[in-house]
């Protein structure tokens, strides 16, 4: 990792990590950049893969783009992998939030159901 706080890349590595703490995961090396290390955390327990996305600076905003969705999609369908989501934080100071696919969304609200009824 960088210590170079005007570089993109130490942001990057720390919301990485950041990730990896609150899933259980680990981070790809390299950052996903090589052709056989798609995406940028993984946990193969839970067969999920996670594109990590951060705003250098605290941001009050942040757009998403469809093409990381997608990227994400192929990319977890390649390392067989069951599941795949969209980390983000508005910069250094955010907490980290996730995009989800609708089955993965239905999933999370019947594991939420089991618990409420337990």
């Amino acid at each position: 990792m960088t210590k170079n706080k005007e570089a993109t890349r130490y942001y990057s590595s720390q919301h990485e990590s950041s990730v990896c703490k609150a899933l259980g995961a680990w981070k790809q090396p390299n950052s996903g950049a090589s052709l056989f290390a798609a995406g940028d955390v993984y946990n193969k327990n839970a067969s999920l893969l996670v594109e990590c996305k951060t705003a250098m600076t605290d941001k009050e905003s942040f757009s998403i783009k469809k093409e990381w969705l997608e990227k994400i999609s192929e990319e977890r369908k390649s390392k067989r992998f069951q599941n795949g989501c969209l980390a983000f934080s508005f910069g250094p100071n955010s907490p980290n939030f996730y995009i989800i696919d609708e089955k993965l969304m239905k999933f999370l609200v019947e594991k939420l159901q089991e618990d409420m009824e337990e």
